[in-house]
């Protein structure tokens, strides 16, 4: 039987030997009645205390794969232990059978176990994607955007600026593990700087949001001379905010356009009937004011990237 222990890793010395025993009795490279190295021998070959080795032996004992001989050494049971076997355990043991048979395998093949592990490391890295990763210039508007996504998606959302995906290389893997999204309006830019072969979602703006045309209209024209405020830290949303408001019949004088980014931006919200806002900003309005919140991004945006998270967790490509 060959064995190998990795004192750096976070899987302790005792457990690393008892795996290993498992796997060669599962993949019958030690049959039963074989002999197993002696403690003493273990513990010289790898350096270790020999309590290590006789703890590992012990556990191993307990679970019914091996018995010790008195005078002669630790033996294979003839007999595998019997488990009940539940869904879980099942499953763990298939999958033990399977690592067993490959190293087995790549044994006759003549193959190093350093290259065997260096493989195996090689295959396992390649893991789904676990975040998504928002592609956008404009700071404000980037911190908007993660925001609606973190409320309505499973995975993690991360963002960065463009110059940061053409700089990745000094970036960790800024890309690793990660599914790009962008507003139309900068994909092509976008599309253009990724790695070829990294695939791109672009996500669809409302230009305006279901909930804020129904408070706009239940509210307009009874209302309409009333103070409302526009607050945000994204220049543009106070620009657009004014614009439709300004549209939907209410007067400029009507309305207080509160930059978020300035100091004293809250001072005089208390007097407007409602706040027209980004989620972001919803957050940190003063207690009692009400918020009409703007949403940039539609349902339809979310469900088609709720359906590629579905697709990553059936183990399906994502589409």
């Amino acid at each position: 039987m060959r064995l190998w222990l990795n004192k750096s890793a976070e899987v302790s010395l005792r457990e690393q030997l008892i795996t290993q025993v498992v796997l060669a009795i599962l993949s019958r490279e030690m049959l039963p009645g074989a002999r197993l190295p002696s403690t003493r021998e273990l513990a010289r070959r790898f350096q270790i205390h020999s309590n290590t080795v006789s703890a590992a032996y012990r556990e191993l004992e307990q679970q019914g794969w091996v018995e010790f001989r008195h005078g002669s050494g630790v033996f294979v049971r003839s007999a595998r232990p019997a488990i009940a076997r539940t869904p879980e355990l099942a499953a763990d043991l298939a999958l033990d059978r399977l690592i067993a048979d490959l190293a087995a395998k790549a044994r006759k093949l003549g193959a190093p176990e350093t290259l065997l592990r260096a493989r195996l490391r090689r295959w396992l890295s390649f893991e789904p994607p676990a975040r998504w990763l928002l592609i956008e210039p404009d700071p404000e508007l980037r911190r908007i955007v993660m925001l609606e996504m973190e409320q309505e998606l499973a995975l993690p959302v991360a963002g960065c600026a463009p110059e940061e995906c053409v700089e990745q290389a000094r970036n960790a893997g800024l890309l690793t593990r990660a599914l790009p999204v962008v507003l139309p309006s900068k994909a092509i830019r976008v599309r253009q700087i990724l790695p070829a072969g990294v695939e791109l979602a672009v996500l669809k703006v409302q230009p305006v949001s279901p909930e804020l045309q129904a408070h706009l209209q239940r509210y307009l024209p009874e209302h309409s001379k009333d103070l409302i405020a526009i607050a945000s830290r994204w220049s543009e949303f106070q620009r657009i905010g004014r614009t439709l408001l300004i549209a939907a019949g209410l007067a400029p004088e009507s309305l207080l356009v509160c930059d978020a980014t300035r100091p004293g931006w809250k001072r005089g919200l208390e007097a407007a009937s409602g706040v027209v806002c980004d989620a972001v900003t919803a957050a940190e309005l003063p207690a009692g004011c009400f918020p009409l919140v703007f949403r940039l991004l539609g349902e339809e945006s979310f469900a088609h990237l709720r359906g590629i998270e579905a697709a990553l967790s059936a183990g399906a490509p994502a589409a």
